[in-house]
C-alpha cells in the first residue's frame, strides 16, 4: 500500500460527518415539542428552587422539559427520556435535571444511560436514594454481582421501608440471576414479609418471594404467597391472582 493511502479522507469528505452529527446534538438540543400547557408550573418547589442559578429564560426552558418528562414517563417513556436529555442538554451540572435523566433513561429501559446519570446525580449531591435503581441497572445490564454489592451499602439499612423493601426485591433477583435460588429467598425471608400494612411495596415483596418460590420448586408455598399478595394487592399491581390460579391447576392436576 502507498503511504498516500493511508490518509485519512480529505478535509471536504468530513464535513457532511461533522455536519450530522451537529445537527444530531443540536436535535437532542432542542429536544421535542413542549406542549402548550406545560408551564414549568407542574414541578415541585424543591426542584424549582434548584434551578433559580440558572438565567430565567434558560430555567424556564429547563423546567418545562423537566415538568413534561415527568407528564409522560409512565405512558410514554421514551418521549420522557428525550425530555430529560433536553433539560440535560442545557443544565448538566445540576443535580436534579441528572436525577431526572437517570430516572427517565430508566423508565424508557435505557440502563446504561440510567446508571451514568444517576452515578452523576449522586456525585453531585450524595445522595442514596438511587441505588435501588442503579443496583437494577447493574442487574439489567448483566451484572448481578455489581447489584448485590450496591444492595450492601451501609446506607441501605436507614432507608425508609418502601425503599429498603425494593433494595431488598433487586437483591434477591441479583440472587436468582446467578443461581443462587437458596440465597434469593434468605434474602427476602429476613424482609417483612408479613407487615400488616397495605402499602404497594409490601405487596411486591411477597410476589417477589412466591415468584422466587415456585422457581425453587416449592410450589405450594409459592401458592400460599401468591394468594398473600393477592391479599394485599389492592392497586392490582401483580399478577399474583392469576399466578395463584394456574399453580392450583397444575397443583391438582
Amino acid at each position: 500500500m502507498r503511504s498516500g493511502d493511508r490518509r485519512g479522507p480529505a478535509r471536504g469528505d468530513r464535513q457532511p460527518r461533522r455536519d450530522q452529527e451537529r445537527t444530531a446534538d443540536q436535535s437532542a438540543y432542542d429536544g421535542p415539542d413542549l406542549p402548550a400547557e406545560i408551564t414549568g408550573a407542574e414541578l415541585d418547589r424543591q426542584i424549582t428552587s434548584q434551578l433559580k442559578g440558572l438565567p430565567e429564560k434558560l430555567a424556564n426552558r429547563v423546567a418545562r422539559h423537566l415538568a413534561a418528562a415527568g407528564v409522560f414517563i409512565d405512558d410514554d417513556p421514551e418521549l420522557a427520556f428525550q425530555h430529560a436529555m433536553a433539560a440535560r442538554a442545557r443544565a448538566p451540572r445540576l443535580a436534579v435535571v441528572r436525577e431526572a435523566a437517570g430516572e427517565a433513561a430508566y423508565a424508557a429501559g435505557h440502563y446504561a444511560e440510567a446508571l451514568a446519570e444517576l452515578r452523576a446525580a449522586k456525585r453531585m449531591n450524595g445522595a442514596t436514594a438511587y441505588l435501588p435503581i442503579m443496583a437494577d441497572c447493574h442487574r439489567a445490564l448483566g451484572h448481578p454481582e455489581q447489584a448485590v454489592k450496591l444492595a450492601k451499602s451501609p446506607s441501605v439499612a436507614s432507608f425508609a421501608p418502601q425503599a429498603k423493601a425494593e433494595m431488598t426485591i433487586v437483591e434477591a433477583g441479583a440472587r436468582r440471576d446467578m443461581g443462587q435460588l437458596d440465597a434469593a429467598l434468605r434474602v427476602l425471608e429476613v424482609a417483612p414479609l408479613s407487615s400488616k400494612s397495605r402499602a404497594p411495596w409490601v405487596a411486591r415483596l411477597r410476589y417477589a418471594y412466591a415468584d422466587i418460590l415456585e422457581a425453587a420448586g416449592r410450589e405450594t408455598d409459592a401458592l400460599a404467597w401468591f394468594h398473600r399478595t393477592h391479599a394485599v394487592d389492592s392497586e392490582q399491581l401483580t399478577d399474583a391472582a392469576e399466578r395463584a390460579e394456574a399453580l392450583e391447576r397444575r397443583l391438582e392436576g
